[in-house]
């Protein structure tokens, strides 16, 4: 199983969301969770791990059992291979049990172009870091996610469904999602 992730956030709470599917190409999860986390705190410059990953951890509680995958938005190594970036963190918790995989719309300073995707008809790439698999898996794994543009259409519905929760301000439920 592999699972898509998002944290949005409202005052000191974080609603986090997962869209679990079987295989990189599915149009539609198989399934979708919801948890809100109180208490997350305040955003600190170069910590942003301490306020996402109990969010996280939360969310991937409510499972019977890991996914082999977990997709996150951000990085696993802010540089590509040695600075622990939220993904790292994330496998560590874990105790390596899951393969991590970072989707970033954003550089950061030391990515090499070895960590860059380019998805569709896009000229932006994505930037794909991971940990537990080579990276050139991973980046087959993100290509190969369904939709036309840079932006995998299960990693936009996460994000989508992820805000709408926070919007919403509850837990336990997700926003329904469009038919295919």
């Amino acid at each position: 199983m592999i699972c898509a992730v998002d944290v949005q956030y409202d005052a000191d709470c974080g609603y986090a969301a997962g869209l679990l599917f079987e295989r990189w190409d599915a149009l539609t999860p198989a399934a979708t969770i919801c948890k809100k986390q109180a208490g997350v705190g305040e955003y600190v410059p170069g910590e942003f791990y301490k306020r996402e990953l109990p969010c996280i951890l939360a969310l991937v509680g409510e499972l019977d059992q890991l996914p082999e995958y977990i997709v996150i938005d951000g990085f696993v190594f802010l540089d590509g291979h040695a600075h622990a970036g939220l993904g790292k963190y994330l496998y560590d918790a874990l105790d390596g049990k899951t393969k991590v995989i970072g989707v970033a719309k954003t550089s950061f300073a030391g990515i090499g172009d070895d960590y860059k995707l380019l998805r569709g008809d896009s000229i932006k790439p994505l930037f794909i870091t991971c940990i537990g698999l080579e990276l050139a898996e991973a980046r087959e794994h993100i290509a190969a996610m369904h939709g036309p543009h840079r932006m995998p259409v299960l990693l936009k519905t996460v994000d989508r469904v992820c805000r709408e929760q926070a919007l919403a301000g509850v837990a336990g439920t997700a926003p329904k999602l469009p038919q295919s």
